[in-house]
C-alpha cells in the first residue's frame, strides 16, 4: 500500500476526486460555462428573480450560442458536437447560477432542437437549427396540456389535414420560451396518431401569452400556447416523429440534463452553507465547529457528490450509446429529491439569512420544486423504475 505521503491533499471542493475523470477538452467546456455564468448571470440573477423576469433573454441566448451552449451535444448545423459528459457539465455550471437559465439551455437544445435534429427533414434541419444554434433563433417545445401532464395520449390539440396543408387547434401550458420563441415544435392528435410540428411562432393564429405570478423559476420565460386555426404547409409535420416516441425521446435527453443540473443548483447551497458555517459565529466560536453542523455539511457533501458520480456514470453511457430511459428516470429521481435536501438542509444552516435574496438558498430551492415536477413527477419516474424492476406496468 502506498505511503500516506505520496496521496493528493484532501479537496473539499472535490473530495472523491471525480475531477480525475474529466479530460481536458470537459474541463475546458466547464471552466468556459462557470465563467460566463459567473459574469452574465451570478451579478444580475437576485433582481431578475425578484421581479420575476428575465430582460436580456435573447441577448443571453445569443451569448449562450456564441460559446456553443445551444444544442451542444448535436453534431452538424452549427451545432458543437460536444460529448454527452460535456454537455452535462454545462447544464451542471449553468444551474449552479439559475435554474432559469438551464431551463433556457435546455429547453432550447434538448426538446426543441432536438426534435428537429432526430426527427426532422433535411429542410427542417437545414432551416432551423443553425439559427437556433447561434441563438438567432429560440425554440420552445410544446407537450404538456392545461389538462394533461403526466399522460400526453390523452393531448387535446388536434391537427388535420385541409386540402394538402395543416390546421392545427389547441393549447399548450407551461412552455419555457414561449413567448419569446421563434420557432415551437408542437405535437397534436391526428387521424394517424400524435405527430409533432414545426411552427413558426408568427403564423396567423399562434399567440404565446406569457405566465405570471410564479414562484419558482422566475428568471425564466413561461408562456402558454394558443393555437387558433394554425394554418401549415404539409411540409411542417416532423416526418420520422410519429407516435409518443418521438416526445418522449426528446424528454428523455432533457431529462439527463436535469439530473446534471440538479447538482448545480445543490453545490451552489452547499458551498453557501460551507462559507457560512465557517464565518457565522454563536456561543463564541464559528456555527462550522459544531458537531451538529457538521453533520448536516457531511450529509450534504455526501449526496452532492454521490448525485455528480452518477451523472458522470450517466452521461459516459449516453456517450457509448447504452443509456437507457429508464436510468434517465432514475438519475432524475435520485439527483432532484436530494438536491431539494441538500437546498433545505442549507438554509437551516443559514437561519433565517437563508430566506433572504442576499444568498442563493432559496432561489434554488424554489426553482427545484418545478424541477422535480416538469419533464415527469417523481411518481412517474418511481412508476418508471417499478416497471423495470417487476415487469408489471402500474401506470393503468
Amino acid at each position: 500500500m502506498s505511503s500516506s505521503s505520496k496521496l493528493p491533499p484532501f479537496d473539499p471542493a472535490d473530495p472523491l476526486g471525480i475531477d480525475d475523470l474529466l479530460d481536458p477538452e470537459d474541463l475546458a467546456v466547464r471552466d468556459t460555462m462557470r465563467s460566463w455564468a459567473a459574469d452574465r448571470v451570478l451579478p444580475y440573477v437576485a433582481e431578475w428573480y425578484e421581479k420575476g423576469e428575465l430582460p436580456e433573454i435573447r441577448e443571453l441566448a445569443r451569448e449562450l450560442g456564441s460559446i456553443g451552449a445551444l444544442g451542444m451535444s448535436l453534431s452538424g448545423y452549427g451545432c458543437a458536437g460536444a460529448s454527452a459528459v460535456q454537455y452535462g457539465l454545462a447544464c451542471l455550471e449553468l444551474e449552479a447560477a439559475d435554474s432559469g437559465i438551464r431551463s433556457l439551455v435546455s429547453v432550447q437544445g434538448s426538446l426543441a432542437m432536438y426534435a428537429i435534429h432526430r426527427f426532422g427533414s433535411e429542410e427542417q434541419k437545414r432551416q432551423w437549427l443553425p439559427s437556433m444554434a447561434g441563438g438567432e433563433v429560440i425554440g420552445c417545445f410544446g407537450l404538456t396540456e392545461p389538462d394533461h401532464g403526466s399522460d400526453p395520449a390523452s393531448m387535446r390539440t388536434y391537427a388535420k389535414r385541409d386540402a394538402g396543408d395543416w390546421v392545427l387547434n389547441g393549447r399548450k401550458m407551461w412552455i419555457t420560451n414561449g413567448s419569446v420563441a421563434g420557432v415551437a415544435v408542437v405535437w397534436a392528435q391526428t387521424d394517424e396518431g400524435i405527430r409533432g410540428f414545426v411552427v413558426p411562432t408568427d403564423a396567423p393564429g399562434f399567440s404565446a401569452p406569457e405566465i405570471k405570478h410564479k414562484w419558482s423559476l422566475r428568471a425564466s420565460v413561461t408562456s402558454e400556447l394558443v393555437l387558433d386555426d394554425v394554418r401549415l404547409p404539409a411540409g411542417a409535420v416532423l416526418p420520422d416523429g410519429a407516435g409518443l416516441r418521438g416526445p418522449l425521446s426528446c424528454l428523455s435527453h432533457a431529462r439527463y440534463g436535469i439530473v446534471w443540473g440538479a447538482m448545480g443548483a445543490a453545490r451552489s447551497c452547499f458551498e453557501t452553507a460551507v462559507d457560512y458555517a465557517r464565518t457565522r459565529e454563536q456561543f463564541g466560536r464559528p456555527i462550522g465547529g459544531f458537531q451538529l453542523t457538521q453533520a448536516k455539511l457531511a450529509d450534504m457533501a455526501v449526496e452532492l457528490h454521490k448525485g455528480i458520480l452518477l451523472a458522470h456514470h450517466l452521461g459516459r453511457r449516453m456517450d457509448a450509446g447504452r443509456l437507457r430511459p429508464e436510468q434517465v428516470s432514475f438519475g432524475k429521481l435520485n439527483n432532484v429529491r436530494e438536491a431539494i435536501e441538500i437546498c433545505r438542509t442549507a438554509r437551516t444552516i443559514l437561519g433565517a439569512n437563508g430566506i433572504s435574496l442576499e444568498y442563493p438558498v432559496m432561489r434554488h430551492a424554489t426553482n427545484l420544486e418545478s424541477v422535480l415536477t416538469y419533464e415527469g413527477t417523481v411518481e412517474m419516474h418511481q412508476l418508471v423504475l417499478g416497471k423495470a424492476l417487476t415487469g408489471l406496468d402500474a401506470f393503468r
